[in-house]
């Protein structure tokens, strides 16, 4: 593993408040549109509370997994925010990294309604499941790249940043594995509650198999530690 590189004067041009916002923007639009998918009562569906309960609870399933999407897409920005309020100007392979990000982002209110209308197929469980994971897979890799390359503001730890990104791919972990595993039972996804406990847990433990940190970056742990 190499030392931290520290980007060239060209490669320092975007402000990470300006990417912040636009990741901003595509995150809120994504999360508005997660609730359009849900289908809405028509006709007898409204003509008695009787009739209206049935039709909720018909839809269930819609309410569930808009309820999954909303935390994951949540999840993801809140973890962006502070990310953002750790870097001071971002490198353009990091910044790059944000395009498929943000595009499956945008992406996932599509398989959250397939799923949502279909949970029983095994093929919409797949879809949403595999959407999740490269969401997660491409926030790894962006503050994989961050941690190596972008300009981090002054008293922000390295290291810090390198377990979020082994927290990242830890939750990419399981929904790649869900994505397989569904095939074989269908009630799988269930597990896709627990993924904040492999975030909270998944990267400490990839950071204690993956190979020392360099010099550099050791010096700069230590440093931090002591102040």
């Amino acid at each position: 593993m190499t030392d931290q590189v520290s980007p060239s004067p060209e490669d320092e041009d975007f402000s990470a408040h300006r990417v912040g916002a636009f990741a901003d923007a595509v995150l809120a639009i994504a999360i508005t549109l997660l609730v359009i998918e849900i289908k809405r009562p028509e006709g007898e569906d409204l003509a008695s509370p009787h009739a209206l309960a049935e039709f909720l609870w018909h839809e269930k399933a819609s309410f569930v997994a808009f309820v999954l999407a909303f935390f994951l897409l949540w999840s993801v920005w809140r973890r962006h925010h502070i990310f953002i309020d750790e870097v001071e100007r971002l490198d353009r392979a990091t910044t790059a990294a944000h395009a498929p990000l943000l595009l499956f982002a945008a992406f996932l209110p599509f398989p959250t309604a397939i799923f949502g209308h279909a949970p029983d197929n095994k093929l919409a469980a797949c879809l949403f499941a595999a959407t999740a994971a490269a969401l997660f897979g491409c926030e790894a890799v962006m503050k994989e790249f961050a941690w190596r390359r972008a300009v981090l503001r002054p008293g922000v730890d390295p290291v810090q940043l390198r377990i979020s990104a082994n927290a990242s791919a830890a939750v990419t972990s399981v929904f790649v594995l869900t994505a397989g595993l569904v095939w074989v039972t269908p009630y799988i996804w269930y597990a896709w509650f627990f993924a904040p406990m492999a975030a909270a847990f998944g990267g400490k433990l990839l950071e204690r198999v993956r190979p020392d940190l360099p010099p550099r970056v050791r010096e700069r742990r230590a440093e931090h530690a002591q102040g």
